[in-house]
């Protein structure tokens, strides 16, 4: 079967009552998690974006303390778990000032980590690629916040 076009798809829901729309929803979050997750974020936490980034930041945290220091597969291993995951939450948001924050708080607990990342070279690489990405952000972002931003990734890079 092949999709359609979100136009399409957006056409044909114009067409839909609100209780069709209602189950349509439910059907879908039955389907996956991440479509229950997406509901969850657009229903409960899409009106507080800060109880939502400390949230995401608490589970990182939580993550990190749970890698397994064995060796440097197992924690690439898991610092791209959390990482995929982070990325996932950026996208349900789609707020800059959120994936700014999020990067840069990952970048931090990663800078931070113990062994450190400069003894891999692989982990160095996905250090400096988010760093890239953190500079992309804030350069969408308002000038008050990009200085804000700034300032916290200089300081993350002089550590």
């Amino acid at each position: 079967m092949k999709a359609v076009t979100v136009k399409q798809l957006k056409d044909e829901l114009s067409h839909k009552s609100a209780n069709d729309l209602k189950e349509l929803c439910l059907h879908l979050a039955r389907f996956k998690k991440e479509n229950k997750e997406l509901l969850t974020y657009l229903l409960f936490e899409s009106h507080d974006e800060e109880s939502y980034i400390q949230s995401v930041k608490d589970q990182m945290d939580e993550l990190f303390t749970e890698i397994n220091t064995k060796s440097f597969f197992y924690i690439r291993k898991s610092m791209r778990k959390i990482l995929t995951l982070t990325k996932k939450y950026i996208r349900y948001s789609k707020k800059k000032e959120t994936e700014a924050e999020l990067l840069l708080y990952y970048c931090k607990k990663l800078k931070a980590f113990r062994p450190s990342i400069k003894r891999s070279a692989r982990l160095q690489n996905v250090f400096d690629s988010q760093v890239k990405l953190i500079k992309k952000a804030i350069d969408k972002l308002h000038e008050d916040l990009q200085y804000d931003y700034q300032l916290e990734l200089d300081d993350l890079l002089d550590q």
